[in-house]
């Protein structure tokens, strides 16, 4: 009725029986290592209060038990150690929990003006924008035009204006150096040191890519240096009518490079002007030579990359303090416009805010009484008709 498995009753071989004893050894380790902390704890208590009477035991409250945890949380690893041929071994340990800190992140300029509470007939999520008829001048839409802030990248139009005025050689062969290390932000690139480009090149990926290293090149291979370029910038800035605009660097890493929508305009309409600049920030993809390795580049804007639009001009900017960042020039229902959109909430919002106002374009009626594209930058004209522009003052929360 019973069966009997014999083989269990086989005699076991002097390594599994070592084997099988080990792991008894760690079991009751492991079992036993609770319990003799318990009685420690307990004896030590016991001989502290010998001598002294007995107290009535105290109830755990709720915050008792809170501080237990977090003492438990911040206990140190707990080692399981047996002894293998004589010697001291680590077979098990209990690592203790890590509990990582939140760190909220840090407001935009804009957020911080409260820009980002001005409500738009658009429904827009950048804070600041501005769209232009590039014909007539004629303002179409704008939000928040005049306000100054930080503009990242879109720096770098202005570097790819000053290195063509400069007529310096597109064939020149420039090294990335230590100076070309981004010590702002701490941001990685890969184009590593002792990488060997020309300057089309370097123009090429700075203004597509917007590759910090190859625009810090730019700036420090110009006659006298960056400081000279900076000042170069600043002067191309005065030229343009940008007065409420200011550059401290080639690639736009700082917060104190800003500017406003209607002096980013007026550059837009500048650089849109340059064949070269033109061509190469719309380009899709690129790839060079970094060391022996072929790198592949692509367009930072997925306008550009998606193929549905007629753009002529783009360029895109982020930096903690400025957020996302994007100017364009492009085609929209048979005119040429520019469309600025500064400290967008997400990544991809700027995107969604450049299609809405282009889906507005294609279905909004013709607008009369236009209004001009003030000369001075400093200048807020109101629209001589309500229905002409779209000006956003009213305030909500979000």
């Amino acid at each position: 009725m019973f069966r009997t498995d014999f083989s269990l009753f086989r005699p076991f071989s002097p390594a599994r029986l070592n084997t099988l004893a080990t792991a008894a050894l760690v079991s009751l380790a492991l079992l036993a290592a609770p319990v003799a902390n318990a009685a420690t704890s307990k004896s030590s208590k016991s001989a502290q209060s010998s001598g002294k009477t007995a107290k009535k035991p105290v109830k755990a409250t709720k915050s008792s038990a809170k501080v237990a945890a977090v003492k438990e949380s911040a206990a140190p690893a707990r080692k399981v150690i047996v002894l293998r041929n004589g010697k001291r071994q680590v077979v098990a340990q209990r690592v203790a929990p890590v509990r990582a800190a939140f760190i909220p992140a840090k407001p935009t300029l804009g957020e911080a003006m409260g820009l980002r509470d001005t409500e738009d007939a658009l429904a827009l999520r950048s804070s600041v924008a501005l769209v232009m008829d590039q014909g007539t001048n004629e303002v179409l839409f704008q939000k928040n035009p005049t306000a100054v802030l930080p503009i990242a990248s879109i720096t770098k139009l202005m570097t790819a204006l000053v290195v063509m005025d400069s007529r310096l050689p597109m064939d020149e062969v420039l090294t990335v150096n230590e100076e070309d290390r981004d010590l702002e932000k701490h941001s990685s690139s890969r184009l590593r040191f002792g990488t060997q480009l020309t300057r089309h090149e370097l123009l090429l990926l700075a203004l597509m890519s917007s590759e910090n290293r190859a625009a810090s090149v730019l700036g420090r291979s110009y006659p006298g240096g960056l400081p000279a370029f900076v000042t170069s910038m600043n002067r191309k800035a005065r030229e343009l009518g940008m007065n409420d605009s200011h550059f401290v660097d080639s690639s736009g890493l700082s917060s104190s490079n800003v500017s406003s929508a209607m002096d980013l305009a007026r550059l837009v309409n500048a650089a849109y002007r340059n064949p070269t600049i033109r061509e190469f920030s719309t380009q899709t993809e690129h790839e060079v030579n970094v060391l022996g390795r072929t790198q592949h580049y692509v367009s930072t804007n997925r306008l550009v990359r998606g193929g549905n639009w007629e753009i002529g001009l783009q360029k895109t900017g982020f930096i903690s303090e400025a957020g996302q960042c994007l100017v364009m020039q492009a085609r929209v229902n048979g005119r040429n416009v520019v469309m600025v959109f500064l400290d967008s909430v997400g990544k991809l919002s700027r995107f969604a805010d450049a299609t809405r106002v282009r889906d507005w374009l294609e279905h909004a009626p013709a607008v009369q009484a236009p209004h001009a594209f003030p000369n001075s930058p400093n200048l807020t004209q109101g629209p001589s008709n309500p229905h002409a522009v779209l000006v956003s003052q009213q305030a909500r929360g979000i």
